[in-house]
């Protein structure tokens, strides 16, 4: 690990501790329990996971196989609420005035980290407002075409657009989602112009691409794959740096020649800011748990997921270089959200 990244993970753990230990002696102080036994008892009533987007889309095939093992683990409902608009911004901005009680989190996708620079004023503070809780996957895209686009390969895609600029049409589940983002940062290296068509989550795009009313979609390979592979759509590229198990026959962005270009979408679990760091801990180290079963492993890896779990330190970190990295993007691409 290089220093400065040890120098980060070890201010980063020890802020925890203080903040752990903080939260003890006021505990003491009034005569409260302290947070392990607050953790021990908890949960004692449901839990509340909002979701950011509608159902049907690639958060709802990782959220409800995930609550359902939560709830095996944590001996509580794990109720699934849906709370899409503004590139996961509605949903975040219900967690931030949630009550930091344990009984609410939220499941972020990669939108979390981008919104931070693509909005010009979000409703909440994306460091300050939220305790993370666990990375829970990975996630690679597929650039899929709809059946009357007849580019068939990313060259071919490049030389179309050239020709017709402005005319091809790409949908997402939303302005400021990584797929939004991945199709603006694409156009962007290969010189070309295509117009953006945001939906209100991925079932929309879906639905759109095999209606014919849009040509393509830089899309989550969960949601997308198995209509390329029953030959509805059209499979031109996976957006990772390598091929994806589920879909080895797609060739990557950067085998045809787009050099640099490696995105994963990737699924977390976030806590209001100020919910009891034991909670968080526990929350956090059953989400590693559930994801490291066999069972759900399996599960998640035949829709094209790599489960991943981590520790709140690490998702922290994590978030972190993800919105420095989505900066970047933002500025190059030139994507704006209105």
């Amino acid at each position: 690990m290089a220093p400065d990244t040890l120098a980060t993970s070890h201010a980063v753990r020890g802020g925890w501790r203080r903040r752990t230990l903080a939260l003890s002696l006021a505990a003491c102080a009034l005569g409260l329990p302290l947070a392990g036994q607050a953790a021990d008892a908890w949960p004692t009533k449901p839990i509340q996971l909002l979701i950011p987007y509608p159902p049907g889309g690639s958060t709802d095939l990782i959220a409800r196989p995930l609550s359902i093992r939560l709830q095996e683990r944590l001996g509580q409902p794990v109720l699934l609420e849906y709370k899409p608009g503004a590139g996961g911004s509605v949903a975040s901005q219900a967690l931030a005035r949630s009550k930091p009680d344990g009984y609410t989190f939220i499941m972020v996708l990669a939108a979390h980290a981008i919104n931070d620079s693509l909005y010009p004023k979000l409703p909440y503070n994306t460091r300050k407002d939220f305790a993370p809780v666990s990375l829970v996957a990975n996630l690679p895209m597929i650039v899929a075409g709809s059946k009357s686009l007849k580019a068939r390969t990313i060259p071919e895609l490049i030389a179309e657009a050239k020709a017709n600029p402005g005319k091809l049409t790409f949908g997402s589940a939303g302005n400021g989602n990584t797929g939004h983002l991945a199709a603006e940062l694409f156009s962007s290296m290969a010189g070309i112009k295509m117009t953006h068509v945001p939906f209100k989550g991925s079932a929309g795009v879906v639905n759109a691409m095999l209606a014919g009313e849009i040509d393509l979609t830089f899309d989550s390979i969960s949601t997308s794959w198995p209509h390329v592979k029953d030959g509805r759509m059209n499979g031109l590229a996976v957006t990772s740096a390598q091929r994806s198990p589920l879909a080895p026959n797609v060739p990557t962005m950067q085998e045809q020649g787009v050099k640099g270009f490696d995105i994963n979408g990737w699924y977390a679990i976030l806590a209001p800011a100020g919910t009891p760091p034991a909670i968080v801990d526990r929350m956090s180290r059953e989400i590693a748990a559930a994801v490291a079963e066999p069972a759900l492993k399996a599960q998640l890896a035949a829709s094209g997921y790599v489960p991943v779990g981590s520790t709140p330190e690490q998702l922290g970190q994590h978030i972190d270089a993800e919105m420095v990295r989505w900066a970047k993007v933002v500025k190059a691409s030139g994507a704006k959200v209105e």
